[in-house]
């Protein structure tokens, strides 16, 4: 069974920097794609970044040059980097795997990134 633990959400002000990590269970995390989602309040889920079995990357038009995404295949592990972080940016994020590399996600309860100006 896939289980993704995410960590690193939190409070930080206009400008800060975040890093989220999720460590993935149950799977070959090498051959996986991932991804990280998120959801404002009053606003529906939206795609953050992507990254694929090669380190591959896609991104948000919008986000580009400010997050990165990457993996560490040893440590079954995925991140996100968020940096100049801005008010619009608070939403609960989801880090979202992809077993088959088909643009199928699953994710699960997410964690919570709050950006006070």
């Amino acid at each position: 069974q896939v289980q993704l633990v995410e960590s690193g959400g939190g409070s930080v002000q206009a400008g800060g920097s975040l890093r989220l990590s999720c460590v993935v269970f149950g799977v070959e995390f090498s051959r996986v794609c991932m991804g990280w989602l998120r959801q404002a309040p009053g606003k529906e889920r939206e795609g953050v970044a992507s990254i694929d079995s090669q380190g591959n990357t896609n991104y948000a038009d919008s986000l580009k040059g400010r997050f990165t995404i990457s993996r560490n295949n040893a440590k079954n592990t995925l991140y996100l980097q968020m940096n100049s972080l801005k008010p619009e940016d608070t939403a609960m994020y989801y880090c979202a795997i992809d077993v088959h590399c088909v643009e199928r996600y699953s994710w699960n309860q997410g964690t919570q990134v709050t950006v006070s100006s």
